[in-house]
C-alpha cells in the first residue's frame, strides 16, 4: 500500500507540472538551425513595448548555429545584424528565461540554405521602424525574411501594427518610427514566429508565451 502511495504521489506530481514542467528539465542539445527565444530586460522602452504590444514575453529571437567551432547566434539587435556566442546570448535572458524551437522534420532540408540566407544581412542595422523591409533588420524579421528567401513561404503570422495592443505604447511607438502611429505596417512578431507551423518547442527555461 505505501509503495502504492508512493507512484500515486508521483503520477500526480508528474501529471500537476504539465508538459512545460517537463520542457524545462531537459538537457537542451543545439542543433544548427534551432530558433531560440528569450524574454530580455525590461530596462528600455523599446523592450517594454514589445512586450506589451505583442502581449507576450517573447521580445527576442535569434538563430542558432556552428561559427569557428562554437555555437553562436545570429541575431539582431540594437547594435546591428551580429554574431553572439550562446552562452553570452543566454545570460542576457530576462530571470534567465529562454526557449528553444526547431525546424519540424518535414521541413528541415531547407536548414542549409535558410542558414546560408541568413549570414548576407551580417552587418545590417536594426530597424527602429519596424518595417518590413531589408536594409534594416529587427529580430524576427532577420528569420522570416532569411525563410521566406529559401523557400518561397512565410514563417509566421503577419499582423498589422493596429491590430495589436498599441495604444499604451503610442509614445514609444511614434518615438522610434519617428512620426505618427502606422496601423497598417504589417509586422512579424517574435512570439507569432514562435507559433509558425514549421516550428516545434524542444526547449523551455522558463518563458510563457
Amino acid at each position: 500500500m505505501k509503495i502504492a502511495n508512493v507512484f500515486g504521489t508521483i503520477a500526480l506530481a508528474a501529471s500537476l507540472s504539465g508538459c512545460a514542467g517537463l520542457e524545462q528539465s531537459r538537457t537542451y542539445s543545439p542543433q544548427e538551425g534551432d530558433l531560440v527565444f528569450q524574454a530580455l530586460s525590461l530596462e528600455g522602452d523599446l523592450v517594454v513595448a514589445i512586450e506589451g504590444v505583442t502581449e507576450s514575453n517573447y521580445s527576442h529571437v535569434g538563430v542558432l548555429h556552428k561559427r569557428d567551432g562554437a555555437w553562436t547566434v545570429i541575431e539582431a539587435t540594437g547594435a546591428g545584424v551580429i554574431y553572439t556566442p550562446f552562452e553570452k546570448w543566454k545570460s542576457v535572458s530576462r530571470d534567465g528565461r529562454w526557449a528553444a524551437f526547431r525546424v519540424k522534420t518535414a521541413h528541415r532540408e531547407h536548414l542549409p540554405k535558410f542558414l546560408a540566407n541568413l549570414h548576407p544581412h551580417a552587418g545590417k542595422p536594426y530597424d527602429f521602424k519596424y518595417e518590413l523591409g531589408q536594409e534594416n533588420l529587427y529580430c524576427s524579421e532577420l528569420v522570416f525574411h532569411a525563410w521566406n528567401k529559401t523557400t518561397g513561404r512565410e514563417m509566421g503570422k503577419l499582423t498589422a501594427l493596429g491590430d495589436l495592443n498599441w495604444k499604451p505604447f503610442l509614445a514609444t511607438i511614434e518615438k522610434y518610427n519617428g512620426g505618427p502611429m502606422p496601423p497598417d505596417r504589417k509586422i512579424i512578431s517574435p512570439v507569432e514566429l514562435s507559433r509558425a507551423t514549421q516550428l516545434e518547442r524542444v526547449y523551455n527555461h522558463g518563458l510563457d508565451r
